[in-house]
């Protein structure tokens, strides 16, 4: 059997999601990963304490690297700061991978979170722009690799 691989919880089709929606990935190779047993789905935020629904959340001046050095912020629409609780996040996402023996993670894109390819700009306008969200960052720091859902074949490629 192939590594663990660490799973967006909304990508399993779990309403997790800020707008208390699920985003559920159909795929046959993540069918395979779950019935081998190889699937450990996590929402950060949840694990977090963050309620569903909740209030939109993006970064403001950076990306999660930037927000994990302290030199960015995660917001709510509302400016509400809720950086500590996506640095929490994070650190429980990767304590679980590496509990877990998980190498590679499949996350969601575009949340402050687990976005691997973009995330938002912070204007919360919908403007996209180039950068991973603080979990992303967390784990790919510590040697997890890390795919966004349109990149499950190159993820079945190195992961089996």
């Amino acid at each position: 059997m192939g590594a663990k691989i660490l799973v967006s919880a909304c990508l399993m089709g779990h309403a997790v999601r800020y707008d208390g929606q699920a985003k559920p990935l159909h795929h046959p190779v993540l069918d395979r990963w779950q019935a081998e047993g190889r699937v450990v789905a996590i929402c950060p935020e949840l694990s977090a304490g963050m309620p569903v629904p909740r209030l939109p959340a993006e970064i403001e001046r950076g990306s999660g690297r930037a927000v994990l050095q302290g030199g960015a912020r995660v917001v709510e629409s509302n400016g509400h700061d809720v950086t500590d609780a996506f640095r929490r996040a994070a650190e429980n996402a990767l304590a679980l991978a590496l509990e877990t023996g998980c190498r590679y993670a499949l996350l969601i894109d575009g949340s402050p979170s687990c976005g691997s390819g973009f995330i938002y700009d912070g204007s919360f306008s919908g403007r996209r722009r180039d950068g991973e969200g603080v979990t992303t960052a967390l784990l790919r720091a510590n040697g997890i690799s890390v795919f966004c859902g349109s990149e499950i074949e190159a993820l079945a490629a190195v992961a089996g």
